[in-house]
């Protein structure tokens, strides 16, 4: 909201703002006898026909007729982090993408298309890190081409809520009738106190995730192409608890630099609650601390409960929001 010198409240944004940041309250519905009002804070990706459209942190995009706007202003592109290790989103992007190889690739422009035999969206998807080189309407045609031409569907990766994420390319992707079929949420942390939470000991680490590993691993008949994807990134490591049967607990890293990241951290359910999965990361965030790292991610989507809160627990906090758009069906969008 934004009052002017003389008290009154002003709408201060106009459609020169599309692309910014901006928070903005509006009357919900003007034939109710009390006002009520609504806000809402996130990113202005269109304002055409007397409606605006904002993108919000975690992807909603919200229609706002002109005529319901009491206040507007911009904000800044980003909130202050309060805690957590610093990094830009497009860091962030490519540390991610280096940690879950495809098996193939290719470049269109400053997109990356990915694949990986279907397995997970992440692999078969495409990374939009800037200019893919051609009209938006052509660079997601070569997409469709590309992707069909495996077989697969088409998806494109996209992330909001931070600095340089990208909201505009998701209203684009709406308005051609891509639909968003999952959000998760990238969160980091300190990596020594994570490392300092359990003593680690009875965990096993490996270079290769063996029979015992994916026989705990929750995608069960992992294929030879998603063993090259589970397998791939700078250093990756592999931890096991030994267990009756299938291990108790297992986890993965990889350690990039000054990042590690954490992922397929899964606990036997009957021996959930015991600290397992502390016990795990503890031991592969020591083993990152070793090779160099200082700083740790970790992806969750935003439906799990209790990884949210375990994760919050070691001192992570969400970093930015991700999506995954797939394709209309054919003879749908423009």
């Amino acid at each position: 909201m934004e009052i002017s010198a003389g008290g009154r409240i002003e709408v201060r944004i106009t459609a020169a703002d599309v692309g910014k940041r901006v928070s903005v309250r509006r009357l919900s519905d003007p034939g109710d006898s009390v006002e009520k009002f609504t806000d809402t804070v996130g990113v202005l990706t269109s304002w055409d026909d007397g409606v605006l459209l904002i993108t919000t942190k975690g992807g909603e995009s919200v229609r706002i007729p002109e005529s319901s706007l009491v206040a507007g202003k911009v904000v800044p592109a980003a909130p202050a982090r309060r805690r957590g290790p610093a990094a830009s989103y497009r860091e962030l992007a490519l540390v991610a993408a280096r940690a879950w190889r495809p098996v193939e690739s290719e470049r269109l422009g400053e997109w990356e298309l990915r694949a990986a035999a279907g397995f997970t969206r992440r692999a078969n998807s495409v990374l939009p890190l800037g200019d893919p080189g051609l009209p938006l309407d052509e660079a997601l045609a070569v997409v469709r081409r590309w992707y069909g031409d495996r077989g697969l569907p088409a998806y494109v990766q996209t992330a909001t809520g931070g600095e340089g994420t990208e909201e505009l390319l998701c209203a684009e992707l709406e308005r051609r009738g891509w639909v968003r079929e999952v959000t998760a949420e990238l969160w980091t942390g300190a990596l020594a106190p994570l490392a300092d939470r359990a003593e680690g000991t009875g965990v096993l680490l490996s270079r290769e995730a063996d029979e015992a590993w994916l026989a705990r691993y929750q995608r069960k008949g992992v294929s030879e192409v998603a063993l090259k994807v589970l397998e791939s990134g700078p250093s990756v490591w592999f931890a096991t608890v030994p267990g009756a049967g299938a291990p108790a607990a297992i986890g993965r890293c990889v350690v990039d630099g000054r990042w590690a990241s954490f992922a397929a951290v899964e606990v036997d359910p009957a021996m959930r609650r015991r600290g397992l999965a502390t016990t795990v990361m503890a031991a592969l965030a020591r083993r990152a601390l070793d090779e160099g790292a200082s700083a740790a991610w970790l992806q969750v989507e935003e439906d799990n409960a209790g990884a949210r809160a375990l994760y919050a627990g070691m001192g992570f906090a969400a970093h930015h929001a991700y999506h995954h758009y797939r394709e209309p069906a054919a003879g749908g969008g423009r």
